[in-house]
């Protein structure tokens, strides 16, 4: 009887895999290595991209590796850049209540017409504008001259213009903060952002601008909080599906080490954070291990024919930047970096060389990634 290393509960019977997580009988043994920091100092992966690099950089002399490897379990100190990292292909765990954004800008809220009132609401839109950040120069100045004459006419044409600037500011604040609760509300709760998001779009529709500016604040603040302490977890997750969608363009099966990437979404959608942090790490040490010899190949298949290009008088220096990159974000066991800078050297490689009598425009072979990013 075996402890599953991913959930830690004991795995029998004749299933081949744990009945809880469903990871796979047979990467037992590499998951737990790696969470009990015994896998091997400078693995064989990192000798096969130290032989690539050596392959295609005659000109230099080696270089030694910068610092140690790092553990498998142990997290990046940086996050990946988000941009760069393509949306996987497993459906989102949690289905958020939707909140819908802003369709149409307030009236202008109908105030009274003596000086006194004018001058009050011109210096409150002007503060709420302060608030925002926004630059109101002309519009101070303009106020001043008015209040100074007397011009009851100019400060209330004024106030109609302040209030549409202030508008369109608050509304497009609101559309971006609900953006970021979109996108984390597919993976945990954002309760309390919710209730103030849903506050501030009332507060809009019937002009309240001061009210929505400050409840845009509770919202940024409560979403940077909830960014903050589930940076890691978001990290893990990307990770995870990240290399089970390569697997998949690679042609192989992430199925074996799929189920404890599920079990650490669920967990870290219920809030259960240290725990789903842990099992979310193990699923991409699993996940890893069946990455590892289709991409190992397929660095290979990139080396040769960047070998043959170069030989043809080709630069290929860029892709030897991403070949080192690739050897770089191993040894910091950075998966997210790792694939990332691979599928830059892929699409450059199959674009500056196709292989012999490929006609221009070719799709790549099936199994090999598609919708690369330039380089």
């Amino acid at each position: 009887m075996a402890t599953c290393p991913a959930c830690g509960i004991e795995a029998s019977g004749p299933s081949g895999e744990c009945p809880r997580c469903h990871l796979s009988a047979q990467l037992f043994a590499p998951v737990r290595e790696a969470a009990q920091g015994l896998a091997d100092s400078d693995p064989a992966y990192l000798r096969t991209i130290g032989e690539l690099l050596a392959t295609v950089e005659l000109t230099k002399a080696a270089e030694p590796p910068v610092g140690p490897a790092h553990n498998l379990l142990n997290r990046p100190g940086s996050p990946p850049q988000w941009g760069e990292v393509e949306t996987a292909s497993l459906p989102p765990p949690r289905a958020a209540a939707p909140i819908a954004p802003v369709v149409d800008l307030p009236a202008v809220p109908a105030t009274g017409t003596a000086l006194p009132d004018l001058e009050r609401r011109t210096q409150e839109y002007l503060q709420i504008g302060r608030r925002l950040g926004l630059d109101f120069t002309d519009f101070e100045a303009r106020a001043r001259s008015a209040a100074l004459v007397g011009d009851v006419d100019s400060l209330e044409v004024l106030g109609r213009e302040l209030f549409v600037h202030l508008s369109s500011a608050v509304v497009e604040e609101y559309e971006s903060l609900l953006a970021r609760r979109n996108e984390l509300s597919q993976l945990l709760s954002t309760a309390s952002a919710d209730v103030e998001l849903t506050a501030v779009r009332r507060a809009i529709g019937v002009g309240d601008l001061g009210g929505a500016v400050r409840r845009l604040q509770l919202v940024r603040d409560e979403l940077g909080e909830v960014e903050q302490q589930w940076e890691v977890g978001r990290i893990l997750v990307t990770e995870g599906e990240l290399m089970a969608a390569t697997i998949r363009e690679l042609g192989g099966d992430p199925s074996p080490a799929a189920g404890p990437l599920e079990q650490g979404r669920r967990l870290f959608a219920d809030g259960h954070r240290a725990e789903s942090e842990r099992v979310l790490a193990r699923a991409a040490v699993a996940l890893w291990t069946l990455l590892q010899p289709p991409l190992m190949a397929d660095l290979r298949r990139l080396r040769d024919r960047m070998v043959e290009a170069r030989t043809a008088g080709l630069d290929i220096e860029p892709a030897v930047r991403d070949l080192r990159a690739v050897s770089l974000e191993l040894r910091q066991r950075n998966f997210v970096g790792t694939i990332v800078a691979y599928r830059r050297l892929r699409a450059f490689v199959d674009r500056t060389a196709p292989p012999p009598g490929a006609p221009e425009g070719i799709e790549p072979p099936v199994g090999e990634l598609r919708n690369a990013p330039p380089a």
